[in-house]
């Protein structure tokens, strides 16, 4: 009786035992004034910071990376939304409008 060769799975072939994570940095170019730059890194490198760090702080914070509260904030708004009694009033724009 003949062999038949062994057939490989993916699960076989791919070797996942050695898996390493990068974390690849994104660099971009702005384009600010020279003397911006210049007085922002005197008053930086007075409290021990960098341009590079304060930029990517201020990026973090417009993006929410570290606003674990204000996540916490929108998925209660988002459990609370729709469990209100308004107890009938219905909003009504001519009326808004006429208390102006």
């Amino acid at each position: 009786m003949d062999h038949l060769p062994e057939i490989q799975t993916p699960q076989s072939i791919l070797d996942t035992y050695y898996v390493h994570t990068y974390t690849v940095f994104m660099n971009i170019t702005l384009s600010i004034d020279e003397q911006i730059v210049k007085r922002a890194r005197e008053r930086l490198q007075a409290v021990g910071r960098s341009v590079n760090e304060e930029i990517r702080d201020h990026l973090q914070h417009v993006a929410g990376v570290n606003d674990k509260d204000a996540e916490r904030w929108i998925e209660e708004l988002r459990s609370l939304s729709g469990k209100g009694d308004s107890h009938g009033w219905r909003f009504n724009r001519d009326e808004i409008y006429e208390r102006r």
